[in-house]
């Protein structure tokens, strides 16, 4: 009976560990923040311990990992409804390299040594930073490198040609919401974005999902569709 026990056991917390995961939602294990990822390992352990642990009645561990699920899907979804929110829970990405300069600041706050940083840069192909125009540090952990025009494979420099220095594009508009801060980061006033709205026809700026802009006024703006094509081409 004990063996029968388990099995029913394990059975069932595998059932309620597959309707957790189509609740959280299908993400790679690099899309998730740490505290999705620490979060997913407790309801995994709770999971494996309510299949041998006879003497404990499963329906507290079944709750228990409920509860870890439920707060999972609701601080996504706190995430989603606001921009000030989803940086404080995901995190926000940090300009660690530009310009020939390391920000050292947003080394400390992403708590990245420069080993740790050159170690990543080699590992993506990059032995010398002069070739770099910039690195980013993303919320996920991943490192983000923009190599300078000229050094780029089959550059235009090995044949002789000179090219436009390349730029960060700073996210001037997030889901209909301006971002004053990134907006002065490429020079730019809440004047100036209108004017290039209305260059786009853009009416309402809650039409626009994503914004973005660099130093030389280069703009492009995304908007939001509500629906489009269906997910069944991509079957």
């Amino acid at each position: 009976m004990l063996y029968v026990e388990v099995v029913i056991r394990a059975l069932a917390s595998l059932l309620v560990l597959f309707v957790i995961s189509k609740w959280i939602g299908c993400r790679q294990m690099s899309e998730m923040s740490m505290f999705d990822y620490i979060n997913g390992i407790t309801i995994g352990s709770i999971a494996a311990e309510a299949a041998i642990s006879v003497d404990d009645d499963i329906w507290i561990t079944v709750l228990a990992m409920l509860i870890y699920g439920g707060a999972t899907v609701f601080l996504s979804w706190v995430s989603d409804k606001s921009l000030t929110a989803r940086r404080f829970i995901v995190g926000r990405p940090y300009i660690l390299y530009q310009n020939g300069a390391f920000y050292y600041d947003n080394l400390k706050k992403s708590k990245i040594d420069l080993s740790e940083l050159l170690t990543a840069a080699r590992e993506a192909g990059y032995f010398d930073f002069a070739d770099l125009e910039a690195v980013v540090y993303e919320h996920n952990g991943k490192f983000s490198f923009l190599s300078k025009g000229e050094s780029k494979p089959l550059t235009p420099k090995d044949v002789g040609y000179s090219v436009e220095k390349n730029y960060v594009f700073a996210s001037v508009i997030m889901e209909g919401q301006i971002m004053p801060e990134n907006l002065k980061h490429v020079g730019r006033d809440e004047n100036w974005l209108n004017k290039q709205l209305a260059q786009h026809n853009i009416k309402d700026i809650k039409d626009v999902f994503l914004g973005i802009c660099d130093p030389n006024g280069t703009c492009y703006f995304f908007p939001k569709k509500i629906s489009g094509v269906h997910d069944d081409i991509l079957l």
